[in-house]
């Protein structure tokens, strides 16, 4: 298996965009993260949302959407600003040495389940699809395919990737939505009213909110996009305006297609009393309506989005997971440098998220829609590891300068940390009943 790792960038980093179409030609990273983070579960909790409480939990995906602008905006900012020129992971060592392993290894187990659930999807999607093999089969196929992308690329081919799937979204899912005609006045109710309605199907409705704070608000997840941003070349204060407005367009984007995934639940299954027990319910339906266009639209809105994420996470979180290491331990960085190929454990993290999690397709093994939901509740539990660690280093005036200590970014931390701590209190009752 040849692996080898995007090379870090010169000193200089990436261009300064002058025009609007120097910014929108700059823009990657936040693509790139965004449809990463799509497969971790937007699409099956926005349609569990929309298919068993209609528009009513859209405030949820609104809420959601928010904790995450808020904290990749502060972690983006403390590397970009931050005067000792270091990594948000070299950061947290700062903090306590061993820190940023202890998340690079968290990052690794997530991996291994996000690659889990989007390894299963991609090869449902491609079964389904073509009508011939089996998802097994596909799903094998679906992680040569990603193997093929991230073991001996840079990083601009998977940006070139990740904006081709974007293309083939916007067509299929956009395309399900106006198609399923959505109701405007009830998506603009459910977003302000905060309704919280009766259980239906398996998941309470406060158990599927944080599993989308979850799968949406991210933890882990989101320190994927300072290493994008570092392999782009976004890595001096300078830099700071374009990742402002290419994180802005990616959030814009996850939007879009979350709604249009929420609109389909909402408008072909909450009509009809059905609940979600297998992806194919919501594709079903779409054929009934649509015919085979119905189903081709919806199996090719989840290929996209379970193999960008396959890709993503195969890229972004054994490489995480090195830096977090290297950060911890120094003297493993002199010995093997920058070039994660040379380094044995990189390898190892490398097939522990790319390649093993295909024993989840094995027939037999829990489905794509329980472990999507769960999964993404339960990493909800990592997410004071992150927050506590960045409110302490955004207020070191050693290392922030006058970006030290704002008020507003210890609002916003606090608030999240709380709201993590109130999301794992909630996920160990939902996930105990």
């Amino acid at each position: 298996m040849a692996i080898s790792p995007n090379p870090i960038v010169e000193p200089q980093g990436a261009p300064i965009p002058k025009t609007f179409w120097e910014y929108v030609r700059s823009f990657g990273p936040g693509i790139v993260v965004v449809l990463t983070w799509l497969g971790a579960g937007d699409l099956v909790d926005c349609s569990v949302a929309g298919a068993h409480y209609g528009y009513a939990l859209m405030w949820g995906l609104a809420l959601a959407l928010l904790v995450r602008y808020a904290l990749v905006s502060i972690i983006a900012k403390y590397q970009l600003m931050n005067i000792q020129g270091h990594t948000i992971l070299e950061g947290y060592s700062k903090v306590f040495r061993l820190y940023p392993f202890i998340l690079g290894l968290g990052g690794v187990a997530l991996g291994h389940f996000y690659e889990s659930y989007t390894i299963s999807g991609s090869g449902t999607a491609l079964y389904h699809l073509t009508g011939i093999g089996s998802p097994l089969i596909w799903s094998i196929i679906a992680v040569i395919a990603a193997v093929g992308i991230t073991g001996r690329t840079i990083y601009n081919y998977l940006e070139l990737a990740e904006k081709i799937i974007l293309g083939f979204l916007a067509i299929s899912l956009i395309g399900g939505a106006i198609a399923v005609k959505p109701n405007i006045g009830e998506i603009v109710k459910g977003t302000f009213a905060f309704a919280v309605p009766e259980q239906v199907g398996p998941f309470g409705a406060i158990m599927v909110v944080v599993s989308l704070i979850g799968a949406v608000g991210g933890s882990l997840a989101n320190l994927l996009y300072p290493t994008f941003m570092r392999q782009k070349g976004y890595i001096r204060p300078e830099h700071r305006r374009v990742q402002m407005y290419d994180m802005l367009f990616g959030i814009i984007v996850i939007i879009v297609l979350d709604l249009a995934v929420w609109v389909m639940g909402a408008e072909v299954l909450h009509p009809r009393g059905i609940t979600i027990s297998n992806f194919t319910d919501l594709a079903r339906l779409l054929g009934e309506m649509l015919g085979r266009f119905g189903e081709v639209l919806i199996y090719l809105g989840v290929l996209g989005a379970c193999f960008s994420s396959v890709i993503g996470y195969a890229d972004g979180f054994p490489r995480m997971a090195m830096e977090g290491l290297y950060a911890s331990m120094p003297e493993r960085k002199a010995k093997y440098g920058n070039n994660y190929a040379r380094d044995p454990i990189f390898r190892i993290f490398y097939f522990l998220v790319a390649i093993f999690p295909l024993i989840w397709s094995i027939p037999g093994m829990p489905g794509f829609i329980w472990l999507t939901v769960v999964v993404n509740a339960a990493q909800i539990i990592l997410l004071p590891l992150v927050s506590i660690g960045l409110l302490v280093l955004i207020n070191r005036k050693d290392i922030l300068g006058k970006e030290a200590g704002r008020p507003l970014d210890n609002i916003l931390l606090i608030f999240l940390t709380v709201l993590a701590f109130w999301g794992a209190y909630q996920t160990a009752i939902g996930l105990f009943k």
